[in-house]
C-alpha cells in the first residue's frame, strides 16, 4: 500500500470545510475546536473521555465527523476542547496516521 506524504501541518476537510490542521505524532486521538465543532454542526456526543494534556486533565466529549486529508476521506473522532488560543483549530493525531499517511516535516503545505 502506498502512503500519503503529509507534512507538520496539512489542509483538511471536516465535514467539507476546509481548515488547517496539525499534526501530531505524540497525541493518539484528534481534537477539534470546539466553535469549530459548533459551526459544523458536529454531534451528537458518542461518549466523554479524560484527557491527559500540558494543562493537566480534562474530560472532554467525543463525537464523529468526516475527515479529508491527502485526498483521503475518513470516518473518525474528534474529542472536543477549547483550542481558542492555539494556532490551529484541529489536530490530528495516531489514529487517523495509521491509517497509511507518513509525516514529512520538510513538506510544505499547498
Amino acid at each position: 500500500m502506498d502512503k500519503i506524504i503529509v507534512g507538520l501541518v496539512e489542509p483538511v476537510k471536516i465535514e467539507g470545510k476546509e481548515v488547517l490542521a496539525r499534526i501530531d505524532t505524540g497525541a493518539n486521538n484528534n481534537s477539534i475546536d470546539k466553535s469549530l465543532a459548533k459551526e459544523l454542526k458536529l454531534g451528537p456526543v458518542i461518549k466523554t473521555i479524560v484527557v491527559k494534556s500540558s494543562n493537566g486533565k480534562e474530560l472532554r466529549p467525543i463525537v464523529k465527523a468526516n475527515l479529508e486529508i491527502g485526498g483521503k476521506l475518513i470516518e473518525t473522532t474528534f474529542n472536543v476542547s477549547d483550542r481558542s488560543h492555539m494556532k490551529y483549530k484541529a489536530l490530528i493525531g495516531q489514529k487517523v496516521l495509521k491509517e497509511g499517511f507518513l509525516i514529512d516535516p520538510c513538506k510544505e503545505r499547498k
